[in-house]
């Protein structure tokens, strides 16, 4: 037998007492237990700044839906308007689970542009907007990864709603992407 491999427990077993008294602590903290230890703080001002980048996003892409003009301009302002409404669902989710960690959603909008990761842009040329587009869902994208990455196992709810969300903004991505020079 090959020593250097350890032998494995016959049966993956949980710790009932261990779950009983995470479960009948602090009953006011809703479904955070105390296994989300020292990084529930960091969490929600992570997600609060997503927040204030998903409602920069909304903002602009509205502008740009209401002001693109031009012979492509209908199609393009069309998708404009489709994406706002998914950044605005984005922000509905992120707002919601920083209540359910127990956090206040930041909807400030004296803060907003500061605490957002892209920007608002304010073009009247068609392919500026695509390109403006384009860039703050890349930066959504990278931020997104970033976040995944950093909240790993902390908190798996958080994780998998972030997951779905990068992969709506890597298609948005893929969409402008394919309006460049149209």
């Amino acid at each position: 037998m090959n020593t250097a491999v350890k032998e494995r427990p016959d049966r993956l077993v949980l710790n009932q007492k261990a779950i009983d008294a995470a479960a009948s602590k602090d009953l006011d903290e809703g479904a955070v237990t105390p296994s989300y230890g020292p990084w529930r703080d960091d969490i929600v001002k992570l997600l609060n700044d997503a927040l204030a980048t998903e409602l920069v996003c909304v903002l602009r892409y509205k502008r740009h839906y209401f002001t693109a003009n031009g012979e492509a301009s209908p199609k393009i302002a069309e998708e404009f308007l489709v994406h706002a409404n998914e950044e605005s669902a984005h922000a509905d989710k992120i707002a919601e689970r920083i209540v359910q960690l127990g956090g206040e959603p930041d909807f400030g909008p004296k803060t907003l542009l500061d605490r957002s990761h892209a920007d608002y842009d304010e073009s009247l040329d068609l392919q500026a907007m695509v390109r403006a587009n384009l860039v703050a869902e890349r930066i959504a994208v990278e931020t997104y990864r970033q976040m995944i990455a950093l909240i790993g196992d902390k908190d798996p709810t958080t994780r998998r709603m972030l997951e779905e969300i990068l992969s709506d903004e890597e298609e948005h991505a893929d969409e402008l992407k394919d309006w460049l020079g149209h």
